[in-house]
């Protein structure tokens, strides 16, 4: 399926951006931007309106009306489960986020001692 990150990843290749300058326009680090790429479930509206503009398109040329139909499966079919998956999503970003702000507090202190 050609998800939105997907299509992200595409037309950002195709501008010749890389993640990082990307990341940088949306106030990311590299590596969150880079699961929005990939988990693009994680995307919110407000994002992906700001994503769109970097990139020079429009939302509604990143979602095309079959990821329309799955946005809607999602939130409709079975929410309870839905919801459950949304949680547990951003308990594991929130866990990746720890690791990354630990992994940048002991480069910090690399060059502090320096």
């Amino acid at each position: 399926m050609n998800t939105i990150g997907n299509k992200i990843r595409i037309l950002r290749e195709t501008k010749g951006l890389s993640q990082d300058n990307v990341a940088i326009e949306l106030g990311l680090t590299q590596p969150s931007y880079a699961r929005l790429e990939k988990e693009d479930e994680r995307i919110s509206i407000t994002r992906l309106i700001h994503i769109a503009k970097i990139l020079k398109t429009s939302v509604s040329d990143l979602i095309d009306e079959k990821t329309q139909k799955v946005i809607n499966q999602q939130n409709s079919e079975n929410p309870s489960a839905y919801v459950d998956s949304v949680i547990n999503s951003d308990k594991d970003h929130i866990n990746s986020l720890k690791d990354e702000i630990i992994f940048l507090r002991n480069l910090l202190n690399k060059f502090k001692e320096k």
